[in-house]
C-alpha cells in the first residue's frame, strides 16, 4: 500500500558527491517526517536527516551536518539526500523512511578513501 525506493548509491572517491532519491507510492504524507537512516556492516542503524513532509523543517545528525542536504519534491512525491563532501565512514546502506514506519529496500553508498 506503500511503497519506498531508493535509488542514486554507487561508488565514489571520498570527496565526492552523492544524490540519493526515493520515490514514494500508494499514499500521501501530509503530516509525516520523511527521512534516511544508515548502517554499516556490524553497526546500528543510525538517523541521518529528516524533513517534514508538510512543510520544510529539517534536522540532521551531527555527523552529516554541512555536507548532506535532504530535501522533497511533494507534487513527485520523492525525497532526495545530496550528499557532498563524503567520506569513508559514510559508508553504508541508505534507507528511506517515513515516520520511521515505512521502510525502503536500501541503497549502498561506498566512499573509498
Amino acid at each position: 500500500q506503500v511503497q519506498l525506493v531508493e535509488s542514486g548509491g554507487g561508488l565514489v572517491q571520498a570527496g565526492g558527491s552523492l544524490r540519493l532519491s526515493c520515490a514514494a507510492s500508494g499514499r500521501t504524507f501530509e503530516n509525516y517526517f520523511m527521512g534516511w537512516f544508515r548502517q554499516a556492516p556490524g553497526k546500528e542503524r543510525e538517523f541521518v536527516a529528516r524533513i517534514i513532509w508538510r512543510g520544510d523543517s529539517t534536522y540532521y545528525a551531527d555527523s552529516v551536518k554541512g555536507r548532506f542536504t535532504i530535501s522533497k519534491d511533494n507534487a513527485k512525491n520523492t525525497l532526495y539526500l545530496q550528499m557532498n563532501s563524503l567520506k569513508p565512514e559514510d559508508t553504508a546502506v541508505y534507507y528511506c523512511n517515513v515516520n520511521q514506519q515505512y521502510w525502503g529496500q536500501g541503497t549502498q553508498v561506498t566512499v573509498s578513501s
